[in-house]
């Protein structure tokens, strides 16, 4: 990777990380300390925890389309200025309903398909899966920090302090987000004046992409679901307090990325996506149908689980940066969106489950989720393979005039987008090399006064 992709990656990271500490550490505790609130029912308790993940479900596709038309990090700033509104207003409430209408607020600050749409601007194409599988790795493991943290520090700063913290994290992803490269991205004339509905009707006509937003979706519905489940068999079975569980899920998940990342690294370099992501959703019908059997002995639960993470690893790093090399060019963050909807739908729909799931026994709980992932691998198997394009990077002659020479690059023979960074001084060329020709070649050199090894 080179510094301006390290970079991209750690701004992005630790925005990601801010935002999912701020939203999950309240989980484990609400529903002990909301009912404080005046007017709270369990009900409502609940809906307060869940409106949030509504709430990115309902403005995750308008915000994606958006940054589409518009530059990508104002819409992100944006986001996380709702998100801190909305951690302020439910840190300053009093009865229950202003803390939904906060945490509402907060979850219309729908940015995550943004955000990785602009890190997908400023990756190259070589690297995009491993930047991705960064990604990943970040926003599980602040899930998992926010369940170990949320209750230890419940304590000595209170829910509403809990509040105002997710309002001062949103604050400095704010400051991050200015340690992101901030890409120009070039379109062809013809995609450039694509209306609302041609951006929406283009991505949803594509079958892979809709696979995809398929598995996305079963996959946070059992995830979320498992974690209504799994605390009350580490308690029954483990005999591990909520505090103490945050010790079983941080190991399991390092193991679970450790041993994915090879079949990532395979995914990538070998060109075997297809071949890994189906096996992962494989590897998932297997760890929870494992679950079902063997998850009232704590070896089968703890193996029932490692296998789990091990496949959510590889899809949450695969996703993301499939959607990247197959959705149309002008359209990536409209794609990433309508997949972050689905993965926020799975994760509201999966809490619901889980609830309902409680009640039943543990081997029908298990079998139900199992059923659910096997019925999304029926569905995602006709995937085919996503395009492999190459990427390469260009130096943006000192006197050029950056507008009218990005757009002689774009219309270059075999070049699929452009992203121009004009303070570096650099450009990401997407290039298909089965289109390119000698005359292209010898373009791009002379268009950046150097010899290019295309």
């Amino acid at each position: 990777m080179n510094s301006i992709e390290k970079r991209a990656i750690a701004g992005v990271g630790g925005i990601f990380a801010l935002r999912m500490i701020g939203l999950f550490m309240i989980v484990p505790v609400f529903s002990v300390y909301g009912i404080n609130y005046t007017h709270a029912t369990p009900f409502l308790i609940g809906l307060a925890v869940g409106i949030y993940g509504l709430g990115q479900a309902i403005f995750q596709i308008p915000m994606s389309m958006a940054a589409d038309k518009f530059p990508r990090k104002p819409m992100i700033f944006f986001g996380l200025l709702l998100f801190a509104l909305g951690g302020i207003v439910a840190a300053t409430a009093t009865d229950i309903y202003q803390v939904i209408i906060g945490r509402a607020l907060a979850g219309s600050g729908a940015v995550s398909a943004v955000l990785m749409a602009l890190l997908a601007d400023v990756t190259r194409e070589q690297v995009r899966t491993k930047a991705m599988a960064t990604m990943g790795l970040t926003i599980a493991t602040s899930i998992m920090l926010s369940f170990a943290i949320g209750p230890m520090m419940v304590a000595s700063l209170g829910i509403s302090g809990l509040f105002w913290l997710t309002a001062v994290f949103a604050v400095l992803a704010m400051v991050l987000l200015l340690i992101v490269p901030t890409p120009l991205r070039v379109l062809k004339h013809n995609l450039a004046n694509q209306s609302i509905g041609q951006q929406l009707k283009e991505v949803l006509r594509i079958g892979d992409l809709n696979r995809l937003h398929v598995s996305i979706f079963a996959l946070h519905l059992t995830m979320t679901a498992i974690f209504v489940i799994v605390p009350h068999q580490l308690a029954d079975i483990l005999g591990l307090s909520v505090r103490q569980q945050g010790l079983v899920y941080l190991p399991l998940l390092f193991v679970g990325f450790a041993i994915a990342i090879p079949f990532i690294i395979i995914a990538e370099k070998k060109r075997k996506m297809r071949q890994v992501f189906l096996s992962a959703v494989a590897l998932m019908v297997v760890a929870l149908l494992s679950l079902a059997v063997g998850s009232q002995f704590s070896i089968g639960l703890i193996v029932g689980l490692g296998l789990y993470f091990i496949g959510f690893n590889l899809l949450e790093a695969t996703i993301p940066s499939w959607i990247s090399k197959k959705a149309p060019v002008a359209n990536k963050a409209t794609a990433m969106g309508i997949n972050s909807s689905s993965q926020f739908l799975g994760a509201f729909f999966g809490g619901a489950l889980g609830g309902v799931l409680l009640s039943q026994g543990t081997l029908t709980a298990w079998a139900i989720l199992g059923g659910i992932m096997a019925v999304a691998l029926l569905l995602t198997f006709p995937i085919s393979q996503p395009p492999y394009l190459t990427s390469t990077t260009m130096a943006i002659p000192k006197q050029a005039d950056i507008s009218a020479w990005s757009q002689q690059v774009m219309e270059t023979d075999g070049v699929d987008e452009v992203v121009v960074m004009p303070k570096d001084g650099v450009a990401y060329l997407k290039l298909d090399k089965q289109k390119l020709t000698d005359n292209s070649r010898q373009l791009l050199s002379q268009l950046t006064e150097t010899k290019l090894d295309i």
